[in-house]
């Protein structure tokens, strides 16, 4: 599809979703940083290390931001994560398919909770008010992530990368890679704010189902 043609290049897209955002992130704040508070102390007694953990992502018009998280990892994950794979054929070709493990080595006992509650990615309410995210739109990917989006690599950058979004209410961890970027590439490509208000109770569900995390 043209890019001249999506349903995200107009003023409707970027008037109503930041409207949308700013709305969301109002209602949930005291709820929000109230459980943030509790996260935060949780992640502090699990192991060495900080408590936020910042990560480049690509963004809007394929510009480089600062995601936030609560750290879910040890500190020297990196040294976990490759001796892991080196030992483990299986945990490649995992991998290679879904760009996550389900037995993360790298993953803290709490981190394991928050991941699966997705609680470990509260802070990124502070990306949604720096108009860096969205709540509902595709998942940010890192900049190496971007030569497996081929031709949708330009979808994704239309437009602002979501907390939620189609693959997290549609399987998350269980689907492959190439199906997640169809799902981001269906989302924009057919955008609406009523779909997004849709993401938004399917993902409620998902998140108490805890339906394709791991």
């Amino acid at each position: 599809m043209n890019a001249l043609y999506l349903p995200t290049n107009g003023l409707a897209y970027f008037v109503c979703k930041r409207l949308l955002d700013l709305l969301l992130c109002v209602f949930a704040l005291p709820f929000v940083l109230a459980t943030m508070g509790l996260v935060a102390i949780a992640v502090s007694f699990s192991s060495p290390g900080p408590i936020l953990y910042r990560h480049r992502r690509v963004g809007f018009r394929s510009k480089s931001f600062d995601l936030f998280k609560f750290r879910t990892m040890y500190h020297d994950s990196d040294r976990i994560f490759w001796n892991h794979l080196s030992q483990s054929a299986e945990a490649r070709r995992e991998w290679l398919r879904y760009r996550k493990l389900r037995r993360d080595p790298r993953v803290t006992k709490v981190g394991s909770f928050l991941r699966r509650f997705n609680l470990d990615e509260l802070p990124q309410v502070i990306n949604v008010l720096l108009g860096e995210m969205s709540v509902v739109g595709p998942r940010p990917i890192v900049e190496e992530e971007l030569q497996r989006y081929g031709s949708g690599g330009e979808l994704y950058a239309a437009v602002l990368p979501g907390i939620t979004g189609l693959w997290q209410v549609s399987g998350r961890g269980c689907l492959p890679y190439e199906q997640r970027i169809a799902l981001d590439v269906e989302y924009v490509s057919t955008w609406s704010l009523g779909r997004d208000c849709v993401v938004l109770c399917r993902t409620l569900k998902a998140v108490w189902t805890c339906r394709g995390a791991f």
